[in-house]
């Protein structure tokens, strides 16, 4: 989510020689592999992957390139924050991602979950008695922690199909709980539906507080669009704080914090490795802003959080179904505020993205998507406040066509966007992939085609 726009100069004639997409001949194919950077990865991991590098490559190439249209789905706003959204009211877990549904007929073909940050709980803490929990000792029956259950739920139904077969897994029927007892139903076509993701929105390691109070640091936040703001953390997150959360030579506190953290991130993850249910985690975004508490600092440092949280998560804990995408913030060209130093490396990501608010539909989209053309990675549009193609006739996707294009949250309905812009973009299959599966759902591709098993 942007906060507000991270300028660094850069030179010209530095900017010539490291910024990708500058002073090329032609677009090669790429061919990379998840297992090359993990030779254990799973094999439903491989074969989204595949998947998405087969349509980068279409893009490339210039072979009726498809993107797959995405929603990313704040649970903690829709089931607890009465002036979210399009309601009048609190609602339930999931509205968004029916929303698409209730205006075009159609489902989204990717969702993004995401995991924090709370929603003013002290501790992390779990609704159900998830059993993926229950090694960290959390406390069960936190109404504060629904949202997190929800939306775990919700994930693995878009890979496996809601409702679907009472496997073992959680709320297999897609029932969503509101507030005050009231339950909606999420369908789409009880078998696979799409793919799914999940960001962090992490409180800073250390704060009890689990909130986007805590997230926030520095300039005070804003969501998209201006709708809800929320007060900034207390604690100064400068630099030197910082390096003692990556201090794990000297076991700080600071670090042992981040990795408890880390643990509850882990925890949930594994639940989606022991279903096999591949997870595109995208952590620790826009990196090349201030407003996050990892965010504007050296870029030697962040590359260590990244390389932790990649050896804790993929080494230390064995999750192997993971597609780890590293998502800066939007840059203005030719040189403000590029994030070009802080890519943490071709052996420690699989998808290169951007999260883009400049308002309206800028030039911009494009020169993100040719920026990152020589990572020669698939690439994604991770946030955006808008749909792609409008009722107007703009359409990003023919210059720009991104693998993902992701809508956050309630700016599908409220911002820029109309309703006739989002039938716009789901109506468009000749460029856009959509989600569900069975009748009813207009979905126009084989989403099952992709699991390896």
């Amino acid at each position: 989510m942007r906060r507000r726009t991270f300028v660094t100069a850069l030179g010209a004639a530095a900017a010539a020689s490291v910024i990708p997409g500058v002073a090329r001949a032609a677009v090669p194919l790429i061919a990379p592999t998840l297992t090359g950077r993990d030779p254990a990865a799973s094999g439903n991991a491989q074969s989204v992957y595949s998947h998405l590098v087969s349509m980068e490559n279409a893009a490339r190439s210039g072979s009726s390139p498809m993107t797959i249209i995405g929603q990313h789905i704040e649970t903690q706003q829709e089931l607890y924050n009465a002036s979210y959204g399009d309601t009048g009211g609190t609602t339930f877990s999931g509205y968004y991602y029916r929303k698409a549904r209730d205006i075009t007929g159609k489902l989204s073909g990717f969702i993004e979950i995401d995991l924090g940050p709370g929603y003013g709980a002290t501790g992390w803490g779990t609704y159900g008695d998830r059993s993926y929990n229950q090694l960290l000792g959390l406390p069960t029956g936190l109404r504060s922690w629904q949202y997190t259950d929800d939306a775990v739920d919700l994930a693995c139904g878009v890979w496996k199909g809601l409702p679907r077969a009472a496997d073992g897994t959680y709320n297999p029927d897609g029932t969503m709980v509101r507030l005050d007892g009231t339950a909606a139903s999420l369908t789409n076509g009880g078998a696979a539906s799409g793919i799914v993701g999940m960001s962090f929105h992490q409180p800073y390691p250390g704060s009890s507080v689990k909130s986007w109070s805590r997230v926030l640091t520095q300039v005070e936040g804003e969501h998209p669009g201006g709708y809800e703001s929320y007060p900034v953390a207390t604690l100064s997150t400068d630099q030197a704080w910082f390096d003692r959360v990556l201090d794990w030579e000297s076991d700080t506190d600071e670090y042992r914090a981040l990795l408890a953290d880390l643990g509850f991130l882990a925890a949930t993850l594994s639940y989606f490795a022991a279903w096999d249910v591949p997870v595109l985690l995208r952590p620790y975004h826009e990196m090349n802003g201030d407003w996050f508490w990892w965010g504007g600092k050296t870029a030697a440092s962040y590359k260590k959080l990244w390389r932790i949280t990649y050896d804790y998560l993929v080494r230390t804990k064995g999750l192997h179904n993971l597609i780890f995408v590293w998502s800066p913030n939007g840059w203005k060209a030719p040189g403000s505020g590029v994030p070009w130093d802080y890519y943490p490396g071709a052996d420690l990501v699989d998808v290169v993205a951007v999260d883009d608010y400049y308002p309206g539909y800028s030039d911009f989209t494009n020169v993100y998507y040719t920026g990152l053309v020589d990572y020669a990675k698939p690439r994604m549009l991770a946030e955006t406040y808008n749909v792609p193609i409008t009722a107007a006739g703009s359409n990003a996707l023919t210059p720009s066509p991104w693998v993902i294009w992701s809508t956050w949250g309630t700016a599908l309905t409220r911002g820029t966007n109309t309703n006739a812009d989002v039938k716009a973009t789901y109506y468009a299959t000749d460029q856009v992939y959509t989600g569900g599966s069975g009748t009813g759902f207009g979905q126009n591709f084989a989403w099952g085609s992709i699991h390896a098993h």
